[in-house]
């Protein structure tokens, strides 16, 4: 008789139960009863949990049909995505609280204002927000949801009912509806019936961008701060209409790790974050590796994750007088994979997600007084704080830029803080700031620690480790002017109501319309002028007319020989000043002090057609920023072409070729760099971001020289290589670069210092010309987060722009992001100078 191994046996054994012997009680705690009146998860589904990755048509058509079969459960539709997929929010406590449940919400606030003290917190409900999946792809989570609602709805018992009438359970079932249902798509049609766990194997392997993101291709586990997506700004309103006391992530991580909880690295935790956060998450964490414990699952707590960025799920509430926990589960990526650790099933990862979830109400009821103490002490602590701290408030904005200084007001309103108008013009901290452009910002109001993580610039640190960026600066990442304010008494009436910026044009011309470059929506009012049809010039210098002084980069619309007659274009123009929130102004000559408007230094501006490379070897966070930025902002039509069929593309019809950040030959091969250039040199113009340095080097787009690097390992054993490395990333810092306004990538900057966000490690030396470097970093740039001393050294007067002519055509890089994670404003500009002036560069 032959026999099988043991490998073997144990690997049929956990096929045949990821593919037959799932059911709920997997899951489900044993030792209580579950009332028969709320359906199970297959009975509305049609398949068990694990068994199949729910799409979130079906996870929403469970969480409302549980929702109207439990006296425990309200649930609301907070807005929708991208894709128009409702985000959902669940409320489960007790029926009685719920009949209370306004009044328990206005008596937990209360915690966080002025005259907490008197508060009794003995039995008063603690509130728990736990989310699931805000990575499509990490889908144990929301899988995971689906048993936890009916947990939450169905389980039976004193403990439970004990448990929901001191707390209430805010449950957000995807954080990523969009990026869930495409990655449900992906696995599920790649399952066979014979489940086979070789990780080669095609359902493993999405293709791009794969289902991590949200529709334009976004991380939105840093987006918890800036709130510039629909999926963020829903939370972000239910969070401050809560103000939860412990908020759960659930999250995936590769394959071969196990299960991560916080906290994390100690040495990594943001210095706004009190101590006390820390050893509460400790004591939280001590529930959940019980219950790890007794399903026999590994873990492991305190390592390679930090609490940093304030952006992230889980650390945005340390800053809100919160609880932040993160989870990692070791993906199957699919339905069955292996493991260093075995076999992993997609129900063994749910089961962990599950567990965990219960373990956090669990510490939650227990801990509940002490969790509750501490976040009216949070309040309580950070208002005394005020009174010492020599910082009273923040003073921002930009008299020529009026629609960035509201959209950083605009983050300031979503996050409940408060802001003045400015009382009158003033020159504060050696800067000018006009009043109705620009707002003051107290620090005496309910969370000045917030305020001061939005603001602050930091350039020491404990650790030279980040998992995310270390700089965010909000006023310089906006491109505006700010400055500390040490007393208020430029404060004027507090913003009550929050209305957008208006355009106007003045009266109606005969002759030209003139506007400056200064403005955000400026090119999106220059691409609507073009699409219609109508003629339009910018101007290579300043100039005075009429008693006004126009900079460098004005555009004129002559009203002569235009498609529409001066009814219309003015009409038109008016339109178009509203939407775009500028102010057109009607000139009625031509003669001016400085260039004339019919000089040849005013060049004409062309219609664009842009395309965009997108697909493998090209970098998605990087391509969907740029779509974004395109789609919703500048209301811009551009081609997104994909490098599997590039090499067949008419490119004929374009202007311009974005090349994001990518994985060099990966993004295009020899065959695609000799059509782009062919291209180039018949007067399209090519722009590359970031890496794409290489590309452009390799093929001999670009001519340029890297600073060499000459860091060397002394003195550093073998365990302290990782660390050794890490601390040579420049994962995310602010730096500041002189700027050439007259160079046309200058157009529409009014101040000669411009801050950049920069997250990678290419130095490129200066061009022997001053003209040929319109962007150079100073010779001490930091502003804000961590590089290296040697990094330091490097970055020194390089450049991060370069412009060389090809043939007919121009080829353009910044080696640094302009466009990232959609709040840096202030630096969007320089893309689109170079998609509508590239041919003066």
């Amino acid at each position: 008789m032959k026999f099988l191994p043991n490998y073997v046996i144990l690997l049929c054994t956990f096929i045949s139960f990821a593919q037959n012997e799932v059911t709920l009680d997997y899951y489900l705690p044993q030792d209580i009863s579950y009332d028969t009146n709320i359906p199970t998860p297959k009975e509305i589904i049609g398949h068990e949990v694990g068994e199949w990755h729910v799409t979130h048509d079906k996870l929403m058509f469970y969480m409302k049909t549980l929702a109207n079969a439990s006296e425990r459960i309200t649930i609301e539709e907070r807005g929708t995505t991208f894709e128009g997929r409702p985000l959902l929010l669940l409320t489960i406590t007790s029926k009685k609280n719920h009949q209370n449940l306004d009044n328990l919400r206005q008596d937990h606030l209360s915690l966080t204002e002025q005259g907490s003290a008197s508060l009794d917190t003995s039995e008063m409900p603690i509130v728990v927000y736990q989310g699931f999946s805000i990575h499509g792809n990490e889908s144990s989570g929301s899988n995971a949801a689906l048993a936890y609602a009916y947990y939450l709805a169905a389980a039976q018992g004193p403990k439970i009912e004990a448990m929901l009438d001191k707390m209430v359970v805010l449950l957000d079932p995807c954080f990523n509806p969009d990026g869930l249902q495409r990655f449900a798509y992906w696995a599920n049609i790649h399952k066979s019936q014979n489940l086979n766990p070789d990780p080669n194997d095609r359902e493993y392997d999405e293709v791009w961008p794969g289902g991590r993101t949200n529709h334009y291709w976004f991380d939105m586990n840093r987006d918890w701060l800036p709130v510039q997506l629909p999926e963020s700004r829903a939370r972000i309103q239910s969070f401050y209409k809560w103000m939860p006391n412990i908020l759960t992530d659930h999250h995936e991580m590769g394959t071969n790790s196990t299960f991560f909880f916080q906290p994390g690295e100690a040495s990594r935790v943001h210095p706004l974050t009190p101590k006390i956060n820390q050893e509460l998450t400790t004591e939280i964490g001590t529930y959940h590796a019980k219950a790890l414990d007794r399903i026999g699952s590994l873990y492991y707590s305190e390592e390679n994750f930090d609490d940093y960025y304030y952006g992230k799920g889980s650390t945005f509430p340390d800053v809100n007088g919160s609880i932040g926990i993160l989870f990692e589960q070791g993906s199957s990526r699919g339905h069955i994979q292996e493991s260093e650790n075995g076999i992993i099933t997609f129900p063994f990862t749910i089961r962990n997600q599950f567990t965990t979830a219960l373990s956090t109400i669990e510490a939650a009821h227990n801990m509940r007084q002490k969790i509750l103490d501490y976040q009216r002490e949070y309040f309580a602590t950070i208002k005394n704080e005020v009174g010492r701290n020599k910082v009273k408030g923040y003073v921002f904005g930009d008299s020529k830029d009026v629609a960035t200084t509201w959209h950083l007001a605009e983050i300031l309103n979503r996050h409940k803080i408060k802001f003045h108008e400015l009382a009158s013009d003033a020159t504060i901290g050696g800067k000018r700031f006009e009043k109705g452009a620009a707002y003051v910002v107290p620090m005496n109001q309910k969370n000045p620690r917030l305020i001061q993580a939005m603001f602050e610039k930091r350039t020491t640190f404990i650790d030279s480790l980040f998992y995310d960026v270390s700089a965010w600066t909000l006023p310089l990442s906006f491109g505006l002017d700010y400055t500390e304010l040490n007393s208020l008494n430029n404060a004027g009436a507090m913003v009550a109501e929050f209305n957008k910026p208006f355009g106007t044009v003045s009266n109606k011309s005969s002759y030209a319309y003139l506007f400056e470059w200064h403005e955000y929506y400026t090119p999106k009012a220059l691409n609507a002028i073009l699409e219609k049809g109508l003629r339009a010039k910018v101007a290579k210098s300043p100039f005075t007319l009429e008693g006004k002084n126009y900079d460098y980069g004005t555009i004129m619309v002559p009203v002569q020989n235009q498609k529409l007659n001066t009814e219309e274009l003015h009409e038109f123009l008016s339109l178009i000043a509203k939407e775009c929130q500028i102010q057109i102004t009607s000139v009625s000559t031509g003669l001016t002090r400085g260039i004339d408007l019919g000089s040849n230094d005013f060049d004409a501006v062309q219609k664009q057609k842009v395309a965009l490379l997108v697909g493998e070897g090209v970098r998605s966070y990087d391509a969907g920023e740029i779509w974004h930025l395109f789609d919703t902002r500048y209301d811009m039509k551009i081609t997104k072409l994909d490098t599997r069929n590039f090499n067949s593309t008419d490119l004929s019809d374009y202007t311009d070729l974005i090349i994001p950040s990518g994985w060099g030959s990966s993004m295009l091969d020899k065959r695609g760099a000799e059509k782009v250039k062919e291209w180039v040199k018949k007067g399209g113009t090519v722009i590359g971001f970031r890496n794409a340095a290489d590309w452009f080097k390799k093929h001999e787009f670009l001519k340029f020289t890297k600073k060499k690097d000459s860091l060397v390992a002394k003195d550093i054993p073998f365990d302290q290589k990782r660390d050794f490395l890490g601390a040579q990333v420049t994962g995310g810092a602010i730096f500041e670069a002189k700027l050439d306004r007259s160079h046309p990538v200058g157009y529409g900057y009014k101040n000669n210092r411009i801050s950049l966000f920069r997250n990678t490690n290419i130095y490129l030396e200066p061009e022997k010309n001053s003209y040929d470097n319109p962007i150079q970093y100073t010779n001490a740039p930091l502003q804000s987060g961590y590089i290296s001393e040697e990094k330091a050294e490097l970055i020194k007067k390089s450049v991060p722009f370069k412009a060389s002519r090809m043939g007919r055509g121009r080829v353009i890089l910044f080696t640094d992001n302009t466009n990232f994670r959609a709040f840096w404003y202030g630096t969007n500009k320089l893309m689109m100078n170079a998609i509508f002036f590239g041919g003066m560069m």
